[in-house]
């Protein structure tokens, strides 16, 4: 009888920022297998009580799916990168002479230079593309690429005009599809089920900054609302051609970005799928106006419109936003970009904006990931290597476990060592002098760790990962980057700054806006 932990799959989804919590939650190892007891309610790991004991340890995770393979670059996957060096140690298990690992399958749509990319963050020279290629590049045994002709895309359409800001070709591109998708959605039966021209009513805004987006969103409730509920005496002269419809359109758009909260996005997700026809308490959105935010995550087949502000930085951020709309075979999606001529960067891409988009795939960039320079080592180094000691040994990994560092101390000598062979092995250049840098530094971690123990012990002082158990006269290891006021020795406990997110770089700041007559 085999037992039942061996024998039920498990499947995991997690974020690259919940892995931030291994060094400071003694429990965050479970979530690598990392547990030696079990009951009918759950499993239990070193830092928790209850639970029958297992006959063998627990198998490692067989295979780890990063999505969106492309957003983990810059800052963020530089910092990952370190974090990945603890993540593969916590992963792997060690069967007779042989370490086993688990699969790694890395998936995105927008990536260049990816087997660099896959070396820095997971260190897996040895990388492959799957589907493989095969002799016609638009067919493959998993996957068939449909021409136009066959199948519905996109339509790019460039919108540019000599004198005018760019606000005010915002302000009249929304008027006009906005307008022209009420005409036709009335002539094609309006409130009905199946209506084609349903996907056309709402449109998404797309904008490269919150600045962008806040004045834009001043054109939209001051002068689209007002002048969309007359936009459709507008006609033209020869021939009379009623190409509008009046429209009332709601006076507030909905948005997807970083400042609103979280509820308020999951509701906007909601009413973005309503289609018009549909009785529900909620109004079907008119206008949203989004950020990078929905890049990823927002599939929702309905969309159809979306209007582009500037021609975005990254080709593979234009690529990952505009394919939001249009995801419906049977209804096309049709994005509007918007560029201002008088930027060089706009117009080179408005006078060749055919070209570019037919082949805009390879212009997509290279990503940048140095998990190993010294500002990532400054930054993740030390959680790191505290997650790896927590979660390999039972002795370490309790609340107050971070104390067993003396007796431990000369076995971590294997966990430094792992770190700076990662350094070395994370590309293709000779690192051997970084590897050297690594293990030193790594080796003055865990020697501080002890002198802060031998300290403590001295002062009659347990030591814990964080602030977990209240009195006693515990003091903590681990401490946020943000805080200021470190215990003594100051210079040790600086060693240990940690991050509980790998997007957490400068404290928050509040702007009180108050009138000139006001005492301050």
């Amino acid at each position: 009888d085999e037992p039942i932990y061996r024998r039920l799959p498990a499947f995991i989804i997690a974020t690259v920022d919940k892995f931030a919590a291994l060094p400071w939650e003694g429990k965050a190892g479970a979530l690598l297998g990392h547990v030696d007891r079990h009951d009918c309610k759950g499993f239990y790991g070193a830092s928790e009580s209850g639970g029958k004991p297992f006959n063998g340890p627990l198998p490692c995770p067989d295979l780890i799916i990063q999505d969106e393979l492309h957003l983990i670059s810059g800052p963020l996957g530089t910092i990952a990168g370190v974090y990945e060096t603890a993540i593969e140690n916590l992963s792997s298990r060690k069967v007779g002479d042989k370490i086993i690992k688990p699969k790694i399958v890395a998936s995105t749509a927008t990536v260049r230079r990816a087997r660099e990319q896959i070396q820095a963050l997971f260190c897996r020279p040895n990388s492959m593309i799957f589907p493989p290629q095969g002799p016609n590049i638009r067919d493959t045994f998993f996957s068939h690429t449909k021409k136009v002709e066959d199948s519905n895309g996109r339509l790019y359409v460039g919108v540019a005009a000599q004198g005018r800001s760019l606000k005010v070709i915002l302000m009249r591109a929304t008027l006009a599809v906005l307008c022209t998708a009420k005409k036709l959605y009335e002539t094609n039966g309006g409130k009905v089920e199946g209506n084609p021209l349903d996907p056309y009513m709402t449109m998404m805004g797309y904008f490269n900054s919150l600045r962008e987006l806040g004045g834009s969103r001043r054109i939209i409730e001051d002068e689209v609302v007002s002048r969309a509920q007359k936009y459709g005496s507008r006609r033209r002269k020869e021939p009379k051609i009623k190409y509008f419809y009046d429209r009332h359109i709601a006076f507030e758009p909905r948005e997807l970005t970083s400042r609103v909260s979280t509820a308020e996005v999951a509701k906007t997700k909601h009413l973005l799928d309503l289609c018009f026809h549909e009785n529900d308490k909620d109004r079907p959105v008119d206008v949203a106006l989004a950020t990078n935010m929905i890049s990823v995550g927002l599939d929702i087949t309905r969309l159809g419109l979306m209007v582009v502000l500037g021609q975005p930085k990254g080709t593979a951020e234009y690529i990952q936003a505009t394919s939001r709309v249009g995801r419906d075979p049977n209804r096309p999606g049709l994005i509007l970009t918007l560029l201002n001529v008088h930027k060089p960067r706009d117009r080179s891409h408005y006078e060749h904006f055919s070209q570019f988009h037919k082949c805009f795939y390879r212009s997509v960039e290279a990503s940048s990931v140095t998990p190993f320079s010294p500002r990532a080592l400054d930054r993740a180094l030390a959680a790191a290597l505290v997650a790896v000691c927590r979660h390999s040994y039972p002795e370490l990994t309790p609340a107050l476990g971070a104390g067993a560092i003396e007796s431990k101390r000369a076995e971590l000598e294997s966990v430094a060592k792992a770190f700076a062979e990662r350094a070395e092995a994370h590309s293709n250049d000779d690192n051997k002098e970084l590897y050297d840098k690594v293990l030193e530094r790594c080796r003055q971690l865990l020697d501080t760790w002890v002198k802060i123990q031998k300290d403590r012990k001295d002062k009659g002082i347990d030591l814990q990962y964080q602030q977990e158990l209240r009195g006693g006269g515990h003091a903590r290891l681990l401490h946020d980057f943000l805080v200021r006021d470190l215990p003594e020795p100051t210079a040790a406990f600086e060693k240990f700054r940690a991050n509980r997110s790998m997007r957490d770089v400068e404290p928050n700041v509040n702007l009180t806006v108050k009138k000139i007559n006001e005492p301050l």
